[in-house]
């Protein structure tokens, strides 16, 4: 039933799109209804942005889903949202701070903590349910015709609702903490954007390798895992201190709009212009090449999902 509806969803969004892509064939029954022709593409296809922009309204739908099928039958529903990185930035405060005795810059360690888990735990939250959002749409991919990227892409956006939810928290504890809000604020979108990029193109990756690669669904957490150690979540990046190996560590572009979310909010951190700069440049990157390797393999998706 379910199966049906979506199905019903998609050939009701389909036809009533007045942005079909297509060209008119004058053989069909009625003259001028819009054709669509589905080819084959062929080596390193280009993106296709327009054709991205004219199912724009699928994407919404399935972002409503996301949101709906992730906290549907919970008893505490959107509450988990908070709760999870909650406890862990308290374990790893108390771990940094107490433990390990690491600095933080003269910020107390549950704060510098949070703030760094908030804009990772929008990354994380993007790159680990994208991973496997092929597979578990495989009805969809192999029956229905629509870009395949606007899977990935849709966990990108619903993602938002996480870190929303997260960003009220780091205000709440800001006010405990009596940090004084500024404009430096005004920079989170663009920090923002930097990391839906990034999880972006890495989504897009492990999203493909997934179809054809089913262990890569094991991978990734530990991935994952060692990219969180790598990117000063829990301790500053200013540990480091020559200027070589900061840039080198910069290459990782987590560390950059991690980084860069503190000094949004802290007003304190090792941002730089030269880290700035190699994080927009590695997210690009990123995005780019995920976006590209994509649609190299899409093509054979239905066949072997």
């Amino acid at each position: 039933m379910r199966s049906l509806l979506t199905f019903s969803t998609l050939a009701l969004v389909l036809s009533q799109s007045s942005t079909a892509v297509g060209d008119v064939d004058p053989r069909s029954p009625v003259f001028g209804t819009p054709t669509l022709r589905i080819r084959r593409t062929k080596g390193w296809a280009a993106l296709n942005l327009r054709e991205l922009w004219n199912y724009r309204d699928l994407l919404w739908i399935l972002v409503e889903r996301n949101i709906k099928v992730i906290y549907k039958q919970t008893a505490l529903g959107i509450a988990w949202v908070a709760l999870q990185p909650l406890i862990a930035a308290a374990v790893l405060a108390v771990i940094a701070g107490r433990v390990a005795k690491l600095p933080s810059d003269e910020t107390p360690h549950l704060l510098f903590v949070f703030c760094g888990f908030t804009i990772w735990n929008y990354f994380l939250q993007t790159a680990q349910r994208s991973s496997t959002s092929l597979i578990n749409n495989a009805q969809l991919v192999s029956k229905v015709y629509f870009p395949r990227m606007l899977i990935p892409l849709s966990h990108t956006f619903s993602a938002l609702v996480d870190f929303a939810v997260t960003l009220i928290l780091l205000f709440i504890f800001m006010a405990i903490y009596r940090v004084p809000p500024t404009l430096r604020l005004l920079a989170i979108p663009g920090f923002l954007l930097l990391t839906a990029i990034t999880a972006t193109g890495v989504a897009l990756w492990f999203s493909a390798l997934s179809v054809k690669y089913r262990d890569t669904s094991y991978a990734l957490p530990l991935f994952l895992q060692i990219w969180f150690w790598a990117s000063a979540i829990i301790y500053p990046a200013s540990m480091i201190d020559s200027p070589r190996l900061q840039t080198i560590f910069a290459l990782n572009p987590v560390v950059g709009f991690v980084e860069g979310f503190r000094w949004c909010v802290l007003g304190k951190s090792a941002l730089n212009p030269t880290m700035f700069w190699i994080t927009v440049g590695m997210s690009i990157f990123a995005l780019l090449t995920g976006a590209f390797f994509f649609r190299r393999v899409e093509r054979d998706f239905a066949d072997v999902i």
